[in-house]
């Protein structure tokens, strides 16, 4: 009887299941052990009449797996010296069912590195952040006029459109912007995107390159923060006081490529840019050659007066890119913001948002397009601005005298006030007892950079939406805090 003779290579371990297709195994077999180095690089392979003896199957088999083999590279065969293990210059240190995949590029870890926080879900609650109230939204006179739309939707809007927008919702834009808000500005400059993140997003990509440096407001809106160091951004913190972004210290900074600031009502410490700082801000810009962003997310809410007049509306230069949003008037969900831009810059924005999604839906821009022009949307904001006022009402007058914790500031614009906290440990602490009794409060300390020089003490505070629920609601949490933190 003929013997056996041995392997070049040790393959005892190959067990096969003679139910399935013992080829396509063995293929399986062979390839893993390849790929994890079991079967070094350029190691000789038994004979195929050899390999069939010792597993028991036929020639045949063992044949067609070596075959599926040379097809993809694994192993090759030298003329007269046998078959030998392909010369794979790095193989994996794992079976592919193991590995985790390519490195990730710059762009992926920076997205890992500056991670959002999840935002909270379900139906608006006491003291939500950021969530205007949307209760009161029109609905039915929005369903109508989607309806209409879409019963005979023009031809010509149904293909791709511009990129920049519905020219219609561009026109009414900018008309609103100039009667109510004083910012003059052409619809050519005005560019619709969906929501401010977007429009901020926009801004990262195109006016920053990777190393240059951002002042931020610190403490400040972190996912602005998020997007610029995701583009590459260095983010450098600006402290803010009573007159907001402290434009002395943003000067000892230096050059900056950019300034991101939210000043008719800083988020989250609800402070106004005074005129004089904004001036300094402009002035800035124009010496260092840098851009501003003005993040107007909720400027339509002003309690005494007029909305005050956008930074925009001062700049002389073509330096300030104003974002606006129709989210915090309608409801978020809607998903529609704007960006006005100085001239030079609508082509290029135009076309890098065609990149990234050719255009927005055009019904929802129809509908809110037509919801302005009737007249509803000039309504709205001056029911949602009453209505802000009176929850606003709600919060000062019943807000509690609470250990540890200022008392609430004068409120004279936006969605939501912060009060200081003595400590970040009494921060955490009424947060949990509020968090006990279904009451959603956010921390200040959440709202500065991981870096910032100021003591964790100083960061400490709590900050209240006010404008997300009615003032039943409101005066009901209230009363289930009193239970929480054990005050009257």
């Amino acid at each position: 009887m003929r013997e056996t003779p041995p392997l070049p290579v040790d393959l005892s371990g190959i067990r096969l299941d003679p139910v399935g297709g013992l080829s396509r195994q063995l293929y399986r077999a062979l390839r893993e052990r390849i790929l994890d180095g079991r079967l070094a690089r350029r190691a000789r392979l038994p004979a195929s009449r050899d390999l069939a003896a010792l597993l028991g199957i036929s020639r045949n088999t063992v044949t067609r797996a070596f075959d599926q083999l040379y097809a993809e590279g694994y192993i090759e065969g030298r003329v007269g010296a046998g078959t030998f293990v392909a010369d794979l210059r790095e193989p994996p240190a794992v079976a592919p069912a193991l590995a985790s995949g390519p490195e990730p590029g710059p762009a992926l870890r920076l997205l890992a590195e500056h991670r959002l926080n999840p935002r909270p879900e379900g139906p608006p609650r006491a003291f939500r952040v950021g969530v205007p109230a949307f209760d009161l939204f029109p609905f039915e006179t929005w369903a109508r006029l989607s309806a209409r739309f879409w019963r005979r939707p023009p031809m010509h809007v149904l293909g791709y459109g511009d990129p920049a927008g519905d020219r219609r919702l561009r026109e009414l834009v900018a008309a609103y912007l100039r009667s109510s808000r004083g910012l003059a500005c052409e619809p050519e400059q005005v560019l619709i995107t969906c929501g401010s993140q977007q429009a901020i997003s926009l801004c990262a990509q195109l006016l920053l390159q990777p190393g240059e440096r951002v002042a931020v407001e610190n403490p400040g809106y972190r996912a602005a923060g998020h997007a610029f160091a995701v583009a590459g951004g260095q983010l450098c913190g600006v402290p803010v006081d009573g007159e907001g972004l402290d434009t002395a210290a943003l000067e000892r900074l230096g050059a900056c490529r950019l300034a991101y600031v939210t000043p008719s009502h800083q988020y989250p410490t609800g402070v106004t840019l005074s005129l004089a700082r904004r001036l300094e801000l402009l002035a800035w810009a124009e010496r260092h050659d840098a851009w501003v962003i003005e993040d107007d997310y909720d400027g339509e809410y002003r309690y005494r007066g007029v909305p005050l007049a956008p930074l925009a509306s001062l700049d002389r230069q073509g330096r300030v890119l104003y974002v606006g949003t129709f989210c915090k008037i309608a409801f978020p969900a809607l998903r529609l913001g704007y960006l006005v831009l100085p001239k030079a810059l609508v082509e290029p924005f135009a076309q890098r948002r065609a990149l990234d999604m050719r255009h927005s839906e055009i019904g929802t821009q129809a509908v809110m397009a037509e919801f302005i022009a009737a007249g509803h949307f000039q309504r709205h904001v001056r029911r949602m601005r009453e209505a802000a006022r009176s929850r606003r009402d709600a919060l000062l007058q019943g807000w509690p005298q609470v250990p540890g914790c200022a008392p609430l500031p004068m409120v004279e614009a936006g969605l939501h006030l912060s009060v200081p906290v003595e400590s970040l440990a009494r921060e955490r602490e009424l947060i949990a007892q509020a968090a006990a009794v279904g009451v959603e409060i956010n921390a200040l300390s959440g709202y500065w950079l991981p870096d910032s020089a100021t003591p964790e003490d100083d960061r400490a505070g709590l900050v209240l939406g006010f404008a997300a629920v009615p003032e039943a609601q409101i005066l009901e949490a209230l009363q289930r805090l009193r239970g929480g933190w054990g005050v009257d």
